[in-house]
């Protein structure tokens, strides 16, 4: 099985990250992919978002299995995976992931310690996504390092679209040093209120100024209470507000995401013929 691994990467906090990672992994899950979430950010956003709201309760997440992997003990098949209602599996996060930072900075080869980890798991797996730390620090650099792809969620205000080119030049940086076949998918617009001519004109900005070189997605994700009320309750936006126009618009993504895998495909075989 080739597995699709996707980071959704952006050092800006509140971009819709988390929701982007747990609706399109859900969204996947229900277009018949199997899907694993993996929570790699010490704040515990995804594993929160899919109803675990005491994360350090649980007893095993992703620092657990890192530092195994750091202290070369075997990893036992699915050991602390959570299974989710709404299809999809979930390594969860903790606190604990933000002393991991630390520990990797003295490990030889610390930035592929998540991909060493996700080798023993993916053939079990269409899609893993990755949701990061909101940082550019050696987390975010594993993920990027164990990716396939890059998915970019930027809201459509000023300064969250202004810190894309840092996050730009350490995606490249990752693909001319660690993992060359690293592709960006595309820039994600979030949290666009399509009423106010601010944020259509800075939407409008951002396909103008990268969407010659990188894929800016079609779908736009809509500015929604509902969205931050489902992040709450514990629950995804397909089964919060399932008719809703976020429900609509991750659906588009979902399709969109599909869509791309499909062209890369068909990219690949005529290039062997």
């Amino acid at each position: 099985m080739n597995t699709q691994i996707i980071c959704l990467a952006n050092q800006k906090g509140g971009v819709g990250k988390t929701q982007t990672c747990v609706n399109l992994g859900i969204g996947l899950a229900q277009q018949g992919k199997k899907v694993l979430i993996v929570d790699f950010d010490p704040q515990a956003s995804a594993t929160i978002s899919l109803g675990f709201p005491r994360p350090e309760e649980l007893p095993v997440t992703v620092s657990t299995v890192l530092g195994k992997i750091l202290t070369d003990q075997p990893v036992n098949p699915g050991e602390g995976i959570l299974h989710h209602e709404e299809g999809v599996d979930l390594m969860p996060a903790d606190i604990q992931l933000s002393g991991m930072e630390v520990s990797l900075v003295n490990v030889i080869s610390r930035e592929t310690v998540l991909r060493q980890y996700l080798d023993t798991v993916k053939s079990q797996y269409t899609h893993i996504l990755i949701d990061c730390q909101p940082s550019l620090g050696m987390l975010t650099v594993n993920a990027l390092a164990a990716a396939t792809r890059i998915n970019v969620p930027v809201q459509a205000e000023y300064l969250p679209a202004k810190g894309l080119e840092q996050l730009l030049q350490t995606v490249g940086k990752v693909r001319r040093q660690i993992n060359p076949t690293l592709q960006i998918d595309g820039i994600l617009l979030t949290m666009v209120d399509k009423r106010t001519n601010f944020a259509r004109e800075t939407a409008s900005l951002i396909r103008d100024t990268y969407g010659r070189k990188i894929n800016v997605f079609k779908t736009e994700i809509p500015f929604s209470v509902k969205a931050k009320e489902a992040t709450a309750a514990g629950m995804s936006i397909y089964a919060y507000d399932p008719k809703g126009k976020v429900a609509g618009a991750y659906m588009e993504l979902t399709k969109e995401v599909l869509n791309l895998e499909k062209q890369r495909e068909k990219h690949k075989t005529c290039v062997r013929r």
